[in-house]
């Protein structure tokens, strides 16, 4: 379990818990809008590793960050403080 307050979004990329606004499913409306106005304004970060994107993060910076990692288990990740790092879950992607 990882000391720092980070949030483990997929193959070792990480964000800040302290920075995180909200965890939105991929396919919400308005999860697509955000995603589409972060990209025109170069604000948006890619941590899937070319697998489907299942989840939209919010930071505080107004940079998006898209994570091949179900909104649920980041959420369980969060409230569970289970932050391993490394080799992703077959059945979390």
């Amino acid at each position: 379990m990882s000391s720092f307050p980070v949030l483990n979004v997929g193959f070792s990329n990480v964000v800040f818990k302290d920075k995180l606004l909200a965890i939105l499913n991929a396919e919400s409306a308005g999860a697509k809008r955000l995603r589409i106005e972060a990209k025109d304004n170069l604000r948006l970060v890619d941590a899937t590793q070319g697998r489907k994107t299942r989840s939209v993060l919010v930071l505080e910076s107004g940079h998006i960050v898209l994570s091949a990692i179900r909104p649920d288990s980041l959420t369980r990740r969060l409230e569970q403080l289970d932050n391993n790092i490394g080799i992703e879950d077959e059945n979390e992607e």
